[in-house]
């Protein structure tokens, strides 16, 4: 690579210096400026642009700073001068809401609140970015940090264009800047202007952004690993997405919600959209979609509808995204935490944009699949006591008052329970859960914390028998406290992991699995490893132990 040997040469030539000259104050600073350009020299050799330690908000640090002061005089030396007789101003819109740009300094945050920009990606290896995290500008940021004049790696690229999108999701104007806005920026910003309208090629992105700032320019290494992005993303990244909806979920958020998540996903994916009828269920939808070679199916409704869609979906390589209109929603609480309940469509639109997918248990029941769980005694009660009208009234509350009518009645059931290969045992119990995921508001599945979604195996919790109303009062409240604390206490509930649970009973059960009631004379429940592909954020699921 040309610009290795242009720092490689250099450093020759200081270390020379460095040896015939005889005082020793010049031997230090030759010694100094000929170590820092070989280092640069090795980095531009192995295409690491990690030597200059720059962290993702922008700093780098102290050691590196001292280590290579004679390279950030010259590069700021040059960059000073470059910007200031440049053909092209600093900063240029290239489309509507994405700007390209140089690295930027003090005098650049006028234009920065005057454009509405308030995303910023930095693609530069060798200059500290502002402090944003200390302004008051509400800047959005992110450093990748990339060599002049080399290419990204697969995954900086792939990390670029994600964040990118989710920002355009966010509705923010974005700013990609390198050091002049020549190379390694349009490199990046090309790479997304392809993703957004992939029928376009890799060169007509590029002159998409020349168009515009006449100065942007790609080598050849940088022009080959963009139409290798462009051919990876055309044969990876094509996706053809069908969105099921439910209208009546949540009491018609969808009405309300429809054009906006129609927008957010348009530009991303081939999608069609289908609603539910009192003809045709989700399940049917979901089975249409895969039938007509759908890789994405999005669930648009409460548990009930993502229940609906994942059983047609397990045990395929197709995709499950979740948007949460529910009342309770309470698998996407489980999946991403309280984003869930923050902004449920906005966040949830940008998981699926992202393309993040990771594999979930799932569980059956009767040979009937469960997300969530399955429930005996008061989860029963308490759903039966929540019909679509209480739902309507009261919202997520009617769950809550279903429960304490549910803890009124406090009615016993004599069950005979096999774990595993174990021999069987009677349960005298006001409660039984079965629990795939269950978020920490679902205070009956808490026996031991959140069951882990990951894991291969059931979280099973039990309440003693015989309880009185103020006992299973006592109870609810230990429930909760061993959700919160994750701290198991000595009392009235008993907790233990199970692949299979078996149970019967003299009389026919009444149950439910993930909010829907159903009846039996024995049920037979079994965990599915790793069963089903959901997109959601990696970082918010638990990491098994097995």
């Amino acid at each position: 690579m040309k610009i290795a040997l242009y720092y490689l040469l250099p450093s020759v030539l200081f270390l020379i210096f460095t040896i015939i000259s005889s005082h020793w104050m010049l031997q230090l600073l030759f010694g100094w400026i000929a170590l820092s350009l070989f280092i640069v020299s090795s980095a531009y050799w192995l295409n690491s642009a990690s030597i200059f330690r720059k962290r993702s908000n922008g700093s780098i640090p102290w050691y590196s700073r001292w280590l290579f002061i004679p390279i950030f005089v010259f590069s700021r030396g040059y960059n000073f001068l470059a910007r200031r007789y440049d053909k092209v101003p600093p900063i240029q819109r290239i489309t509507n809401k994405v700007y390209l740009g140089a690295r930027l300094t003090e005098n650049d945050i006028p234009q920065l609140n005057a454009e509405g920009i308030t995303a910023v990606l930095d693609v530069t290896a060798e200059f500290a970015a502002l402090d944003w995290a200390t302004s008051d500008e509400g800047i959005q940021y992110l450093n990748i940090p990339i060599l002049d004049h080399a290419i990204p790696t697969d995954d900086q690229l792939s990390q670029a264009v994600r964040w990118l999108h989710a920002q355009q999701a966010g509705q923010k104007k974005i700013l990609v800047h390198c050091a002049l806005g020549r190379g390694r920026s349009v490199l990046v910003l090309a790479a997304y202007l392809f993703s957004q309208q992939n029928s376009r090629s890799a060169e007509q992105a590029v002159a998409l952004i020349k168009a515009v700032r006449v100065t942007a320019r790609l080598n050849k290494r940088q022009l080959k690993a963009l139409r290798q992005f462009a051919a990876d993303y055309q044969s990876r990244h094509h996706i053809k997405a069908c969105l099921i909806a439910n209208p009546v979920s949540g009491a018609g958020k969808w009405l309300q919600a429809q054009d906006e998540i129609i927008e957010l996903l348009s530009p991303y994916m081939s999608l069609t959209v289908q609603q539910t009828s009192p003809e045709i269920t989700a399940q049917q939808l979901a089975l249409q979609a895969k039938q007509n070679g759908a890789n994405l199916i999005i669930a648009c409704g409460g548990d009930g509808t993502v229940s609906e869609v994942a059983s047609e979906l397990v045990n395929t390589d197709i995709r499950l995204g979740i948007i949460p209109l529910g009342t309770t929603n309470a698998l996407s609480h489980a999946l991403w935490g309280i984003s869930a309940k923050l902004m449920p469509i906005r966040s949830a639109c940008l998981n699926i944009i992202e393309g993040q997918s990771q594999a979930i248990d799932t569980a059956k029941c009767n040979q009937q699949l469960v997300l969530l769980l399955a429930g005996i005694g008061f989860a029963q009660q308490m759903i039966a006591s929540a019909d679509r009208e209480r739902k309507n009234q009261l919202g997520q509350l009617a769950y809550l008052d279903g429960l304490w009518r549910a803890v009124q009645i406090s009615a016993v059931q004599h069950l005979t329970v096999q774990f595993d290969d174990l021999p069987a045992q009677v349960i005298e119990t006001s409660s039984l859960i079965v629990a795939n995921a269950a978020p920490a508001t679902t205070v009956l599945a808490q026996g031991k914390g959140m069951p882990n979604i990951t894991d291969g195996q059931l979280d099973v919790t039990w309440l003693k028998n015989d309880l009185e109303n103020q006992s299973a009062i006592g109870s609810l409240a230990e429930l909760a406290f061993v959700g919160l604390t994750q701290i198991t206490l000595d009392g009235n509930v008993q907790h233990c992991l199970a692949k299979r649970v078996q149970i019967s009973a003299e009389h026919e059960i009444n149950y439910v699995i993930d909010g829907e009631l159903h009846q039996a004379d024995k049920l037979d429940i079994s965990i599915m490893p790793a069963s089903l592909y959901v997109m959601l954020p990696v970082t918010s699921l638990p990491v098994s132990d097995q």
